[in-house]
């Protein structure tokens, strides 16, 4: 037997005692994890240098290096979700409806854990303790397979999280983290279709095809987040500026950054100027089309694969559309299902806008930042599902969860021939 199929098989036998948990003993045991990766900074802090070394000796930069560095504020950062997971109101044993049948019988859905839940990402390693929490909260075991940029931090999160669990007799198999970080072991854990009950991928373009290509297990996909905001010709010049600024040059290395801006028509040569001139003085590049080059200079053409990039970087795509109905072409043509954006005054405007599109998050007048489980209230995500199944968008807790029935009679049969009596 492989050591990946003995671990994972370890692991599904240790789930149990973290489903049986009632609300209050895992909510202690989650908050006891915050507080170990509190007392054990230095030691992540530490762990985290020497992946960003071995990062930079590989030549990594970009959203990469952003997305692996750790310091105090990002590592107290991770604590804090842990602790929000944990004082979020329990969701297993949850009843969801509850009806009378007309013979009698009480029907309830109730929520129950997933089971095993195979977390596989890269260069993040708040990742660790966020997929952790998250699974836990919902009496899930999950098995972790992080980046091997990120290796050190990863197992210095893991040690301090499975300190805590010792503390409260929980195996640490509960939460199993793979230090075998070949595509080969990779490929291994994804096929145990008997043992596994759930894969989520969160990275880049290149592991989201591997995982669906390879898996036997199902997989909910975190792809790529092509967000777009449209500023409507009913916008608040104002407010589509402070959501353009937000949404793209906070943070680029994020999936719920801004990649691409449409402007309507009618306010564009009075917004795009200066929406232009802003975004330089931040270093921001763009890329867009003839209308656009014409209303704003010193911008490079934009290709097709412009509008379709996520560009993680600061870089953005420009063009001016017509009409709503043709800024929701474009996102219909181009987007990713993740986070979309209108800035308009306009009610019918923004709700024609929430209708014609699928995505998993519509933000009106919101920046597409706000497109986060820690920030719509889940405590943390363990990604966001663009994937239409049970889940959809930022993922907490519930997410991690599935409904069954039960059904409570009074020795009710549905033949009534097959009665002894």
């Amino acid at each position: 037997m492989s050591d990946i199929r003995t671990r994972a098989l370890a692991c599904r036998d240790a789930a149990p005692a973290i489903a049986m948990l009632d609300a209050d003993a895992r909510r202690a045991l989650l908050r006891d994890m915050a507080a170990a990766v509190d007392a054990h900074a230095r030691a992540i802090l530490d762990a985290n240098a020497k992946d960003m070394a071995g990062a930079a000796d590989k030549g990594v930069q970009g959203a990469m290096l952003d997305r692996l560095k750790l310091d105090a504020s990002r590592v107290a950062a991770i604590a804090n979700a842990v602790r929000e997971v944990a004082n979020l109101p329990d969701v297993v044993g949850q009843v969801t409806r509850r009806e009378i049948r007309p013979n009698g019988l009480a029907i309830e859905r109730v929520r129950i854990p997933l089971g095993v839940v195979a977390m596989i990402y890269e260069a993040r390693p708040n990742v660790t303790a966020d997929a952790a929490a998250l699974c836990m909260k919902a009496g899930n075991a999950v098995i972790l397979r992080g980046g091997s940029e990120a290796l050190h931090s990863n197992l210095a999160i893991a040690a301090a999280l499975h300190e805590a669990m010792d503390r409260h007799g929980v195996p640490r198999e509960v939460l199993t983290i793979m230090d075998d970080l070949s595509r080969e072991a990779m490929v291994q854990l994804l096929q145990l279709s008997d043992i596994v009950d759930l894969a989520i991928p969160r990275g880049g373009e290149g592991l989201i095809r591997f995982v669906t290509e390879h898996a036997r297990v199902p997989v909910i996909k975190h792809y790529k987040g092509v967000c777009h905001l449209y500023v409507d010709r009913d916008a608040d010049p104002d407010v589509a500026m402070d959501l353009l600024l937000d949404g793209k040059t906070t943070r680029t290395g994020v999936c719920n950054a801004l990649e691409t801006l449409l402007v309507h028509q009618d306010i564009a040569p009075s917004f795009l100027p200066r929406a232009a001139e802003a975004l330089r003085a931040k270093g921001v590049e763009l890329r867009g089309d003839e209308a656009s080059r014409a209303l704003a200079g010193d911008m490079k053409p934009a290709t097709e694969d412009d509008y379709a990039a996520e560009f993680l970087d600061l870089i953005l795509a420009v063009r001016v559309v017509d009409s709503l109905d043709d800024a929701i072409a474009h996102i219909r043509r181009y987007g990713s299902d993740h986070t979309e954006v209108i800035a308009t005054r306009n009610e019918t405007t923004a709700a024609q806008f929430v209708h014609a599109l699928r995505s998993a998050v519509i933000m009106v007048n919101a920046s597409s930042r706000f497109s986060d489980g820690g920030e719509l209230g889940l405590g943390a995500e363990i990604g966001i599902s663009t994937t239409r199944l049970h889940a959809y968008g930022p993922m907490g807790a519930e997410s991690l969860t599935i409904e069954r029935f039960v059904v409570r009679g009074e020795g009710q049969v549905r033949h009534p021939e097959s009665r002894t009596g």
